[in-house]
Formats: structure tokens, C-alpha cells, sequence
């Protein structure tokens, strides 16, 4: 049966009650943890070494796909009820707004050391402790905005700059490419506009959204909801075309090797982009 996942600013006040439950269910039972490892673990750029599947790649939308549908079906396996969210960044702007109330994620960290206060999964709860990280901070930290050197998020404009584009990704598939959704949506910019998208959210709410362990704010799974959405939108968009490449690149590429192709096996899975690129049997976006 399809399955809807909903905008987080329509939910019940029921449903935001199930879906924290559910959250810290998984935490509690130590799942949750092997999740945010296993993010840190394919956390590779550029100028890593060995292949990129997760960021800086073709595979970046298949392989974020396949991680939150996982996560989903380990709450599902608490609370059949529930599903993952969508957190639209270009209409809920505001730093009081939803996903950041006290009955969600709780709000932004106190500006003394940026730590979480409020909801769920402040570190006094006991609830919410950090385990898998790659610093010493045990509590999840936020700074909502960046208190120095404040940014926006990222607009509408922003969406359709990149849903717009026809082809999914190009040579030398990685953060460097200006052509492409993919990268328009994975956010690696110019110089003088050096996040879009997807990297301004993780920015834009910074502490532990930065960097490999980024999977420690619950926000993470609403932000990629929203991110896979839209490949969902770019795929109705454009029907003709779809994830590149089709073929891995020849043994005399500098890419040869550090890219997943359409039906290659996406680690750590036994499961290709192709076989990724509908998910309507599985659920849907209200």
C-alpha cells in the first residue's frame, strides 16, 4: 500500500507526537546511531580518493533516497503510522516556525555553545545524546541562520533554477560541473554564490548539520524528504531524461572507478540508481 509523506507544517498535532516518538524510539535502540555512521562513512568529496557515492556524484539523489527510505522503514517498524516529512525551506523561513517548535525538533542552540535547549531532543531530556560524531560535543547544536555572517535560505527561484535544467548530471560529474540538476540541487556554486540548495539548508541551520555527522539533527531526514521531492518533480519535468551516466567512465578517466553509472550497485547496497528512479509503489508527496 502507498504511503503518503506530508508536508511537516500540515501534520496533526497526533502525527508530530508519533513521528518524535518513533524518532527516539530508533535512538533508543541504538539503530539510529548506525545511521549517522554510515552517513560519516560515505561522507567523500572531490579530492577523496576511492569511489563517491553519497556526495559529489551523480549518486547523490538515489543514494539519499535509499538512506531515508531506510531510516523511514525502521520507524515504520515502531509505529506503522508513520512516515518522514518534508520540510519546504522556501515557504516555513522563519526561525520560530515549524520544523523548530517545541513539539518537533525543539529551536535554535543558546549562543554561548550553540547547544539545543528546547524539544525532544535537547541533551537535558537524556534522550538525545550524541554518539556517532566527529567532535567531542555530546549535545546537538544549531545556529539558525549563522549568528555571524548571517544567510538566507534558499528560495523558490533557487528550486527552478535548478528543476529547469534538462540534464541530470555531466562530465566530470562532481562539485565542479555547472551544468546539470544534480549539482544545482546538491548546491556546489560559484565563487561569489558558493552554497545553492541543498548546501545552503545545511548551512543555513549549521552546528551538527555540518559535516559528515550531519544525520544527528533530525532535520536532516525532513531536508532530504524535500530534496528527493524534487528529483520526483525534475523526473515529471523531464521525461526524456534521466540519471547520468548511463555507462561508468573508461579506465583512462580521471572519474573511472569514483562514480556509481545507472546500473552499478549504489554501496552499500545491492541496489542500482535505475532501479531507484521510481518509487511511486512505495509512497508518495502530499
Amino acid at each position: 500500500m502507498v504511503y503518503v509523506r506530508k508536508n511537516v507544517s500540515k501534520l496533526t498535532r497526533t502525527e508530530r507526537r508519533r513521528f518524535v516518538e518513533a524518532l527516539l524510539e530508533v535512538k533508543r535502540s541504538g539503530e539510529y546511531d548506525e545511521f549517522v555512521r554510515l552517513h560519516i562513512a560515505h561522507f567523500r568529496g572531490d579530492g577523496d580518493r576511492g569511489l563517491r557515492a553519497a556526495h559529489m556524484t551523480p549518486s547523490f539523489l538515489p543514494w539519499h533516497r535509499r538512506f531515508v527510505l531506510d531510516l523511514e522503514n525502521a520507524l515504520r517498524r515502531v509505529d506503522d503510522s508513520v512516515t518522514v516529512p518534508y520540510w519546504d525551506w522556501t515557504r516555513n523561513r522563519s526561525t520560530t516556525s515549524v520544523p523548530w517548535t517545541d513539539d518537533l525538533l525543539g529551536g535554535n542552540g543558546r549562543p554561548v555553545d550553540r547547544q539545543v535547549m528546547s524539544g525532544p531532543f535537547a541533551y537535558a531530556t537524556g534522550n538525545w545524546t550524541l554518539r556517532a560524531r566527529i567532535t567531542n560535543v555530546e549535545f546537538l547544536t544549531r545556529d539558525l541562520g549563522r549568528s555571524r555572517r548571517p544567510i538566507d535560505l534558499p528560495t523558490r527561484d533557487d528550486l527552478n533554477w535548478a528543476l529547469k535544467d534538462p540534464v541530470y548530471d555531466v562530465s566530470p560529474w562532481d562539485s565542479t560541473v555547472t551544468k546539470g540538476f544534480r549539482n544545482k540541487m546538491e548546491g556546489w556554486g560559484s565563487s561569489n554564490n558558493p552554497w545553492r540548495n541543498h548546501n545552503r539548508v545545511h548551512r543555513w541551520v549549521g552546528g551538527a548539520m555540518l559535516g559528515g555527522a550531519s544525520v544527528n539533527d533530525p532535520v536532516f531526514w525532513l531536508v532530504h524528504a524535500f530534496m528527493d521531492m524534487q528529483w520526483q518533480r525534475w523526473q515529471r519535468r523531464h521525461r526524456k531524461h534521466r540519471y547520468a551516466p548511463a555507462k561508468p567512465p573508461g579506465r583512462n578517466s580521471a572519474q573511472y572507478g569514483r562514480i556509481v553509472a545507472r546500473h552499478e550497485k549504489l554501496p552499500p547496497w545491492d541496489v542500482t540508481p535505475d532501479e531507484l528512479e521510481d518509487m511511486s509503489a512505495i509512497y508518495r508527496y502530499g
